[in-house]
């Protein structure tokens, strides 16, 4: 048996060590800026542990910088000094934005170039569609979402109902019924985001027109339309039961969410991601279900929300690399369906999907499924496939504004929708005239 003296082994260690390149000796480190906070947040962070226990070439450190648009706003500073991150959850709304800023890598592009299989069919079809670039991914889908009708059980049957209907119409009688019989002291509470989920997500699910050239897919030069549209008709419906007291506005210290929780509100209008919260706080018998349509149409698919991961430029070869390493593992079934299990985002592949089916979840949790079956529903329109506008962010302040002018009477709807549109087609034409040479 050959033996070696400490001091031998101890000099072959040293030479070993002298003889690894200087990207051996430590992991790459990238940054990864999200969004979320919360039980969301722990689970961004259990993602990125996972990961970083998974391998020893990169570690990624994941920051919250805020809200969405604190986020995006942080972004944007950071890139224009070089201090950005690698990796940026952003909000499907600035779409254009991201592509039109020649700041990011595309993740197809990403992903082929370092060897990663990455099979895009596989992504459920209404959320990987809205990230297309042509006929390309630009970003990764991670928390997508899209708005639900939560209810609480106990007062619909109070009030005589097995759970909500499925119109509209349908629903106004049965919120009015609760509140006749003194079963709660407001029907629905609107939530902060209601613009999204009751007036675009109206639109899409019954197939109106939000804006012209395909709601912006097919060209800069898209005009909003939704004055023109029964969108109108909706808006007249919330302000006759915000003046009725079947609408309660937040406030007094309580978040929308809150006043369903506790019991207040019967219903409320919100993201599928809401589980987390309610599963949390709500002391009653809750459940979740469609959102209503109308009652002449077939409904089709609602608009998606929540945010995807981008890559962005200026990152050395190694950064990049461990960028493509991290988006391959969220991308992986195990790693979709855990999100999607603790967080009530939908998953966005249809092998987490199929898995979170086999292992029994959705028998569990039936309320869970509502938000991609709903999704899913039908073959996408032009109506239905999502809205692509320049500048959404300041549209969508704009019809704000207009709808609280609405609320305390100052404006009739068709008033209040006029003046959204004409100031939002404002926004679009100079977002065009910065970005149609791009």
């Amino acid at each position: 048996m050959i033996r070696f003296r400490k001091s031998t082994l101890a000099a072959v260690s040293m030479f070993a060590v002298m003889a690894m390149p200087a990207w051996a000796q430590a992991k790459t480190s990238i940054e990864w800026w999200y969004a979320n906070g919360g039980r969301i947040e722990e689970g961004i962070q259990k993602i990125i542990a996972d990961f970083n226990k998974s391998q020893d070439d990169y570690e990624v450190v994941g920051i919250r910088k805020g809200n969405y648009e604190e986020t995006f706003a942080a972004m944007i500073a950071a890139y224009r000094v070089g201090k950005h991150p690698t990796i940026i959850q952003s909000s499907e709304r600035t779409f254009l934005t991201m592509i039109d800023s020649n700041a990011i890598v595309p993740v197809s592009e990403l992903m082929t170039k370092y060897d990663y299989s990455i099979d895009w069919d596989n992504f459920v079809k209404p959320v990987a569609d809205y990230y297309l670039e042509g006929d390309r991914p630009a970003a990764m889908p991670f928390n997508s979402s899209t708005a639900i009708f939560w209810y609480n059980a106990d007062h619909f049957k109070a009030a005589g109902f097995d759970a909500p209907g499925e119109t509209w119409d349908e629903v106004e009688k049965q919120l009015y019924a609760i509140k006749d019989q003194g079963v709660a002291k407001c029907g629905m509470v609107l939530d902060s985001d209601f613009y999204w989920s009751l007036i675009e997500g109206y639109a899409s699910i019954n197939d109106y027109p939000f804006g012209t050239k395909g709601n912006g897919f097919e060209g800069l030069d898209t005009e909003y339309v939704y004055n023109k549209t029964p969108v109108v008709k909706q808006v007249e419906r919330l302000k006759r039961w915000i003046d009725d007291g079947i609408i309660q506005l937040a406030g007094q210290g309580l978040s929308p969410k809150q006043l369903y929780t506790s019991g207040t509100c019967s219903t409320i209008v919100t993201s599928t991601a809401a589980h987390a919260e309610v599963e949390t706080n709500a002391k009653f018998d809750w459940s979740a279900t469609y959102m209503p349509h109308e009652t002449d149409v077939s409904p089709r698919n609602s608009n998606i929300g929540g945010a995807a991961l981008w890559v962005l430029k200026g990152k050395s070869e190694a950064e990049s690399a461990a960028a493509a390493a991290f988006l391959n593992h969220v991308a992986k079934p195990e790693t979709q369906a855990y999100w999607a299990e603790w967080t009530g985002y939908v998953p966005v592949t249809n092998a987490a999907y199929e898995k979170m089916k086999s292992d029994g979840f959705f028998e569990k949790h039936p309320t869970r499924e509502i938000a991609i079956l709903q999704l899913t529903r039908g073959e996408p329109t032009v109506n239905s496939r999502g809205f692509r506008f320049g500048n959404s962010n300041q549209s969508s302040a704009i019809l704000v504004e207009e709808l609280q002018a609405v609320w305390t009477g100052k404006k009739t709807p068709q008033e209040a929708l006029d003046s959204a549109v004409a100031r939002g087609n404002q926004v679009l034409r100079q977002y065009e005239a910065l970005n149609g040479g791009n």
